[in-house]
Formats: structure tokens, C-alpha cells, sequence
């Protein structure tokens, strides 16, 4: 809760506590490099390291250690010992995650089957009409907080966080359809008065994160499979896909433990078969909503950062402040992994992190080098 709300010292303190209270409780170790500005003692990372020779540590608590030991390593840019501890952690955790590449790659097609040019110009301008949802999404750790911080210091806008809600609503629809037609087919046998209807219903169940504000950010990245979905029901709903370079991306999930989901981003060749089925379901989106879609590039924002800040609340009818280029002085609750990173001005150094493990991605650079 500390580092949600920004209290960096004090959440240091509580973490530095449970491990004085539990000194093999590794997920308070992950907890301090996961704030990304942590930088370990060496008594503690010797701590880890004999940690990890406990044979009766169990594998997720061992995967928490590697990860830690990780970024521990690479802000002393020791990068082969990072990578070592990186690819072991992601190994261990891996074991204890269930994902199949191709359900994922049945799962885009149907909503590619779904979602044609002509069930979109048959749906054109229905459903709710409301401005108010801004959607952010794309792939984890390529901006996308950073998106949100800059939108969120605006005064017409809130903040929110990574709302469930419009997988629930794909639910709901599975439900009150007949036996046997689930979303996203059941999409194409809503009726023009439930379009209208889930588009409320999804501005109803988030006002649970809201104020009276008059727009609203939505920064569920996994969204970006839904977009069909979310223009039946919301056409007028601004999308903004955050995008890296494709290595920067990938090798940033890597090296990432999420707390629960994305189980895709444990192994480099599942990583690089995720990242392509993103890019074709992007695609595929932006040839039936040719120019209403924003592909924000984390590189130009961080190159050019009063431009793109400008054309982005362009692109959400937003007035400019200069409020949002200040940022990282907005003060309320991140829940992502990149909360302490955004509480600071705009830095380069994560451009081109991918090069210090060059040597260890080949399985990356081979399966992407169309997108490189």
C-alpha cells in the first residue's frame, strides 16, 4: 500500500521489517528491487545468494531470490550474473504457470473472424456514446504507465488503474446468450439496445474507481485483444496502443516477475510468439479503424516529450496543461511495477536496455527480426 500511494521510504521500511521478521521471505526481497529504484547492500545480496542454496526453499521463493539477485546484478552491471539469475528465476516460476501458445493464437482468430470489415460497418456509431473511457494497452512494460501519468495530471482527467471490467462484460455477454455461443462470437448477435446497454453497464461497475471527473483512463494492457469489442460498445472511446522496441519489450517482460497473469513471459520463445500475435491483432485493428487508434512509440516520447505529450491530449480532445510535461509531480496511486519510475522526471536509460544482453536472446532476435 505504501508504494502504491509513493511513500517510497516507508515502504522500504515495511519490507526491510518482514524480512527481519522472516529472513527467508523472499517475496519481500523481490518487493525492494521491484521498486526499480532500490539498490541492495551487499550484506543483503549475500543474504540471496546463500538463500538460494536452501534445498528446502520452495521453487517460487526461489524464483523471487533469482529475480531480486537479478536486478541487484544489473545495477552493478554485471550482466552476465543478471542474465544467469534472470533466465533461472523465470525457469522456476515458469513450472508453476499454465499457458499454451495455441490457444492463444485460436483465441485471435476467432476475434479476427469475429470482428470483420463488414460486422464493423454494420455496427458503425452504435452503442454507448459517452467520451469519457480513454483505453491504454498494448504489451506490458513498454510505457504504458508512463502514458497514463502524463494523461492522469490533466484536471479533466482520472486516473484509474488496470480495470477488469471489459472481460467481465465479454462474460456477461457469454452468459445471456443461448447455449454455445460465447464471446467474442456472441458479439455479432448483440442486439443495437445491448450495445448501448454494456457500453452503461461498463461506465456504471468502473465509477467504483472514479470521481466526477469528465474523462476516465483504463490502462488493462491485456485490452488490446478487445478493441473490437470495446468500439461495438463504446465507438467513441479513445485507444492508445503504447509501443517499445519490440527487444526492449520482450526482454523487459522477461526480467519482470508479475505478480499474477501474463504467463506467456517466463520463456524467450513463448515471449516472441506473444509479441507477433500482439502485432497481428494490432493490425488487424487498425485496418478497421483506420486513424482512431494512437500507436504511442515509448522512444519518441522519451526523445521528443513536449511534442508527442501534445499531440497525445490532442488526440484525447483534451486543452493543453502544462501540468502534464510536470508529471511526475502528480501525486496518486500507481499500481504497476513502473509506480516509482513515473514519480520522476522522463529518463533515457532504459532505451536500448536490451543490448546489455545480447549475447543471451538470439531465440528473440531471430523470431522478431521481421519487426526489428
Amino acid at each position: 500500500i505504501l508504494k502504491t500511494v509513493g511513500k517510497y521510504d516507508e515502504a522500504v521500511a515495511s519490507y526491510r521489517k518482514c524480512i527481519e521478521a522472516q529472513p527467508m521471505f523472499s517475496e519481500a526481497y523481490w518487493s525492494l528491487a521491484n521498486l526499480k529504484t532500490y539498490t541492495f547492500e551487499e550484506a543483503e545480496i549475500r543474504g540471496m545468494e546463500e538463500h538460494i542454496q536452501n534445498p528446502d526453499l520452495p521453487p517460487p521463493s526461489k524464483a523471487f531470490f533469482h529475480i531480486a539477485l537479478a536486478n541487484a546484478k544489473e545495477k552493478q552491471k554485471k550482466y552476465g550474473e543478471a542474465w544467469y539469475h534472470f533466465f533461472t528465476g523465470n525457469e522456476l516460476r515458469r513450472q508453476s504457470e499454465i499457458y499454451e501458445s495455441v490457444t492463444t493464437q485460436v483465441t485471435h482468430e476467432t476475434l479476427m473472424e469475429t470482428f470483420t470489415n463488414d460486422f464493423v460497418s454494420s455496427t458503425k456509431g452504435k452503442g454507448c456514446q459517452s467520451v469519457a473511457p480513454i483505453f491504454i494497452l498494448g504489451l506490458p512494460r513498454s510505457g504504458s504507465t508512463l502514458v497514463e501519468q502524463i494523461i492522469a495530471s490533466h484536471s479533466q482527467v482520472e486516473g484509474t488503474r488496470e480495470l477488469p471490467d471489459i472481460s467481465l462484460l465479454g462474460r456477461k455477454l457469454t452468459k445471456i446468450k443461448p447455449q454455445g455461443i460465447k464471446y467474442p462470437d456472441a458479439v455479432k448477435h448483440m442486439t443495437d439496445e445491448e450495445k448501448i446497454e454494456f457500453g452503461e453497464d461498463y461506465l456504471k461497475t468502473s465509477m467504483r474507481y472514479r470521481t466526477d471527473k469528465p474523462y476516465f483512463i483504463d490502462k488493462m494492457p491485456n485490452n488490446f485483444a478487445h478493441i473490437g469489442f470495446i468500439k461495438t460498445i463504446l465507438p467513441n472511446a479513445k485507444i492508445i496502443n503504447a509501443k517499445r522496441h519490440p527487444l526492449d519489450s520482450c526482454v523487459s517482460s522477461f526480467k519482470q516477475l508479475f505478480y499474477k497473469g501474463q504467463s506467456w513471459s517466463y520463456d524467450l520463445f513463448e515471449i516472441a510468439e506473444y509479441y507477433l500475435e500482439y502485432q497481428r491483432m494490432m493490425d488487424h485493428w487498425h485496418k478497421l479503424f483506420p486513424r482512431e487508434i494512437l500507436d504511442l512509440k515509448y522512444e519518441n516520447l522519451i526523445n521528443n516529450q513536449q511534442d508527442e505529450t501534445e499531440s497525445l491530449l490532442k488526440y484525447c480532445g483534451l486543452e493543453w496543461e502544462e501540468q502534464c510535461l510536470k508529471f511526475y509531480e502528480t501525486e496518486r496511486s500507481i499500481n504497476t511495477a513502473s509506480s516509482e519510475q513515473v514519480r520522476q522526471p522522463i529518463y533515457k536509460g532504459a532505451m536500448n536496455a536490451w543490448k546489455n544482453y545480447e549475447n543471451h536472446i538470439g531465440i528473440l532476435t531471430k523470431a522478431l527480426k521481421p519487426m526489428i
